[in-house]
């Protein structure tokens, strides 16, 4: 289950109740991997990965998930048990974080098409 930041369900409930169609990202989203939970602040993100820039797809069935793959490369020291999403590829707000279905211990993480979901439930 994902779980989002009180910024971003702000930005989502008042999508839902504007007037007008509201106007997305034009800087994008970075995706990050985080050793423990990142709760609603982005904590443990895996030290010395660089966060990859996150190929949103359209939202469907209320999720959204990758349309391109994505490749991290870390120590291999520390195992990955979350993603989480920021608004800049460094420091910047961090958006939405979810956990694997199983972590992941490897010098070289890939995430398929479609494998990074998001979901509004």
């Amino acid at each position: 289950m994902a779980r989002a930041t009180t910024a971003a369900e702000n930005r989502a409930i008042s999508g839902v109740f504007s007037t007008t169609t509201p106007t997305p990202s034009t800087t994008g989203y970075w995706m990050s991997l985080h050793t423990a939970d990142p709760g609603t602040t982005g904590a443990s993100e895996y030290a010395g990965v660089t966060r990859q820039q996150f190929p949103a797809g359209a939202a469907s069935g209320g999720s959204l998930s990758n349309t391109a793959a994505m490749t991290f490369t870390t120590s291999g020291a520390s195992a990955v048990t979350h993603i989480g999403i920021w608004d800049a590829v460094t420091a910047g707000n961090y958006v939405i974080g979810a956990a694997l279905g199983s972590s992941v211990t490897s010098t070289s993480i890939q995430f398929a098409i479609g494998a990074a979901s998001f979901s509004a439930a």
